[in-house]
């Protein structure tokens, strides 16, 4: 279902000159990819999307001399 969302002209030409940076098809296109970027960036932060590991006695001791 189509709807209308108002933007300022400044941020209308910011979207057209993304468009065309992606390619994109339509403004969905383009606001879809970047929200997906921006919930990629969130999920990796603090490390949250790796897995942990133990220290190793070389890290232990790297940590020692600081």
């Amino acid at each position: 279902m189509p709807t209308t969302v108002q933007v300022n002209e400044k941020t209308l030409q910011m979207l057209n000159e993304v468009k065309k940076e992606l390619k994109a098809k339509s403004h969905d296109e383009v606001i879809k990819t970047l929200i997906t970027e921006r919930k990629k960036i969130l999920c990796t932060m603090f490390g949250s999307n790796r897995k942990l590991t133990s220290f190793s006695e070389q890290d232990e001791a790297e940590f020692r001399e600081l």
